[in-house]
Parts: structure tokens; C-alpha cells; sequence
């Protein structure tokens, strides 16, 4: 007997097969029992006939409890009244592991109570949707910079220096030392650029930051690409084109999961068209101001409300350009043609979701980053290897990075950053 996973149905239409599955959920109508089966792949429905496969597994088919294991065998057919679009008749199945008083009933449940279960909420039809597209994702990244001539280079972990601002960073010790969690692996990366030219990262990253938005995680995922001999400019161009490649991606190898999730296509695919719109900094003040924000000042960062207000005015995701240098991290270059400014942009997200990519032409010069290190509170010993790069043919060069759980987020539509990510780590949780 041929055994197959249940996205594999639609290859084997008219053929008796057997499958591993678990019961999502059941229902009976008279002599005839249907199944809501999963195995990881996708979820299908399998119909047990009273009459066709005896009194004994009709009744075991009745009497299975929601996530029992079980091993059915049956024949696969067409099934148009369901998305997925197959379906199994069951000639016979064998209970593998039973389940008893499962906590997650097909009923409303709390946030904070699916939360606590999330290992188990990850089996659920919309959780399921959400982790496939979050692989598409990654395996969109993975083609797309490989397509590029990128090479994958994977930074530390543990750090002995901030990229950023140190006061998000996770202490630890390291043997006699003190280190910390990573919170980005970028300037690893300028590094790896002026080996190999074009690198990229994908890993986890922390961030100690005592936020509660819909925003923020604590441990994240991070896509951040170096690139050598390339200026602000042609960054920005690679930016939306793996912004355009990933979800588009998504679009044609995850209709089932769009579906589920109730994400409409049309939206997505208008995200596709290139180029992104870009407005400076200084028009988003303007803009701001004349629209009620009289709070925010030239020289303060924006908050969700502004970010959201900025892309509400755009049908595509936005490039804010050319932020203060007071406010941006040490390493950006400063704009040629003003000293307040510095070469950088923000992609912003339609429809609320904020920023998805911060990236900066970085700065070349070795008297300059040295002073700018000085100015920022750090020290020129812990950033010694980092500036010998400045020493040891500095060339142009640029990058960007994406959270990938906020590009989930956004692709899939959700509401809150914690479905992104198959165990959220937040303020107030770190369990399981």
C-alpha cells in the first residue's frame, strides 16, 4: 500500500493510499462519519461509510477523540465543496495514540489561554497557514539572494559590542568576559562584504526593548544583506525587488494558506509592482503637521501612529528617506550635500503594519566613523576590528535589514506579531 501525506492527493486521485493522521475534528450524520484529519502538511476531510467498512471501524471512527493518531487507508478522490479539493474514503484505520480531553475545542478560546498552549495551537488550521507562508518566506529569501550572486555568511550570536543602541542588549557572561545577545549581525556582515562582495544573514536575533505593541518581539529573525561597491540607491532598488520576489512567492506556491487566512490576493499582488513610492523625511514632517500631528518635530523619530498615517497616503509600501543623523545609528554616512541628514530609508508597510526594512549607505571614512563611535558613548577599542576595515581598502558599500516576523505579519494579514513566530518570546512570556 502506497503511503503518501495528504498534500500529496491531488498526484494520487482513484488510488488506495495510506496515510498518518491526527483528528482536528469529527462529525457524525447517521451511517456515515466525517473526519477533519491533518499530518502536517495540509488538512482534508476522510468519510468512514457505515456499510462499507463494518460495524467495528464505523464505530472506532465515531468514537475517536479530537488529536487521537491514527493510520487510515482509503481511496482518494475530488472534493469540490472544499478549498483543499480532495478527500479520502476510509476503508479501514488504526488508532496509533490516543487522545483524551484535548484543551484547544473547536470553540472561542482566549488569547492568553492559547498562548499558554501554544504548542499545541500551532496544530490549528489558521496557525498552520500562517508557519507555511512564513516558509515560503524563507525559502523565497534563500532563492532570491542566491539568483542575486549573494553568499551566505552566518554572524556570531554572542557579541562583545552593540551594532545599535546597548541599551537593548541581553547580558551575559562569557567565561570571564561579558558578552551579549546579538541584535544584529550587521556589522559582522560589512566584514563578510569585503570578502566576498555580496553576503547575506538569516538568524535570530534580541532585543532587551520593554515593548507591548503588536510590533515587537524580544527574540526575532533577521534578513540583512552587505553589499560592497554599492551605494543608497541601487540598495533600494535590490530592497523592493525582494520585497516584490517574496510575495510574490507566496502568491503562487501558497493559495491554500491565503486562503485560510482570508488574504485578499489582489491586495498582495498590487505589492508586487515596482517601483515603491519614496517620500523624505523632512516632506513626511510637513505632511504630518498639516494633518493634525502638530506634536511631532523635525528631529523626533516617528511612532506607529505616524508611520501609519504616512502609508495610509500610499496603495504600496513607502520608502521614508533621509533621516536626522541624531537619531539614526553610528555607522550611516552622512548625505553628501548636508551634515543633518544621513543616507538611509525605512520601508513602511501598508495597512498599519510599520516597518518591515531600515537600511544606510554605511560610512567609509576612518577619521569620521572614529569620531562619530566617540560621539555615541563607545569606545574605539571594542570597535577596533570593525574600523580596520576602514583602514584596509574601504570601498562604498550599503544594506538593509528585514524582521522577518513583521513581513509575516504583514504578508498573511494578521493582527498581532506573536502568530508569526511558532514560539513567541514577549515582555511577559517565555513560556513555552
Amino acid at each position: 500500500m502506497k503511503k503518501i501525506s495528504i498534500i500529496e492527493s491531488k498526484d494520487n486521485v482513484g488510488k488506495e493510499v495510506t496515510i498518518g493522521a491526527w483528528v482536528a475534528n469529527k462529525r457524525s450524520s447517521g451511517k456515515i462519519a466525517f473526519l477533519q484529519l491533518r499530518d502536517g502538511s495540509a488538512f482534508f476531510q476522510g468519510i468512514v461509510v457505515k456499510s462499507e467498512v463494518g460495524e467495528e471501524v464505523f464505530q472506532l471512527a465515531k468514537g475517536l477523540n479530537q488529536e487521537t493518531s491514527i493510520l487510515i487507508t482509503g481511496t482518494i478522490q475530488e472534493d469540490s465543496r472544499s478549498k483543499f479539493g480532495y478527500e479520502i474514503v476510509v476503508k479501514n484505520l488504526e488508532v496509533i495514540g490516543e487522545s483524551h480531553d484535548y484543551p484547544i475545542t473547536p470553540k472561542e478560546h482566549g488569547t492568553e489561554f492559547l498562548m499558554d498552549h501554544r504548542h499545541l495551537w500551532l496544530r490549528s488550521t489558521r496557525q498552520h497557514a500562517i508557519m507555511q507562508i512564513r516558509n515560503e518566506i524563507i525559502l523565497a529569501t534563500y532563492k532570491f539572494f542566491n539568483q542575486e550572486g549573494f553568499i551566505k555568511i552566518d554572524p556570531p550570536i554572542l557579541t562583545a559590542n552593540a551594532a545599535e543602541d546597548s541599551t537593548e542588549l541581553f547580558h551575559t557572561e562569557y567565561f570571564d568576559e561579558e558578552a551579549f545577545l546579538s541584535q544584529s549581525g550587521q556589522l559582522y556582515m560589512e566584514a563578510a562584504a569585503m570578502a566576498f562582495g555580496k553576503v547575506f544573514s538569516f538568524g535570530p536575533t534580541f532585543r532587551a526593548e520593554k515593548s507591548k505593541t503588536r510590533r515587537h518581539l524580544i527574540e526575532f529573525w533577521m534578513m540583512e544583506p552587505e553589499m560592497a561597491f554599492m551605494d543608497h540607491e541601487q540598495s533600494l532598488e535590490v530592497q523592493e525587488k525582494y520585497i516584490a520576489y517574496i510575495i510574490q512567492s507566496v502568491l503562487d506556491n501558497c493559495d491554500h494558506s491565503l486562503g485560510v487566512l482570508g488574504r485578499d490576493r489582489e491586495v498582495l499582488e498590487n505589492y508586487t509592482k515596482l517601483p515603491f513610492p519614496r517620500i523624505f523625511y523632512d516632506d513626511a514632517i510637513v505632511l504630518l503637521n498639516k494633518n493634525g500631528f502638530d506634536e511631532i518635530k523635525w528631529g523626533d523619530d516617528f511612532g506607529s501612529p505616524h508611520e501609519t498615517f504616512i502609508a495610509e497616503q500610499f496603495d504600496k509600501p513607502v520608502f521614508i528617506l533621509n533621516y536626522p543623523k541624531a537619531i539614526k545609528a553610528f555607522y550611516m554616512k552622512p548625505h553628501p550635500d548636508r551634515d543633518d541628514v544621513v543616507l538611509c530609508a525605512d520601508l513602511i508597510a501598508p495597512e498599519g503594519y510599520g516597518e518591515i526594512i531600515g537600511g544606510s549607505e554605511r560610512e567609509v571614512d576612518f577619521e569620521a566613523l572614529t569620531e562619530r563611535i566617540e560621539e555615541f558613548g563607545l569606545t574605539q577599542e571594542d570597535y577596533a576590528w570593525y574600523l580596520d576595515l576602514r583602514k584596509y581598502g574601504s570601498v562604498p558599500h550599503s544594506g538593509f535589514g528585514l524582521g522577518l516576523e513583521r513581513a509575516v505579519t504583514w504578508i498573511c494579514g494578521t493582527e498581532h506579531i506573536r502568530e508569526s513566530i511558532p514560539f513567541p518570546r514577549l515582555l511577559n512570556r517565555i513560556y513555552p
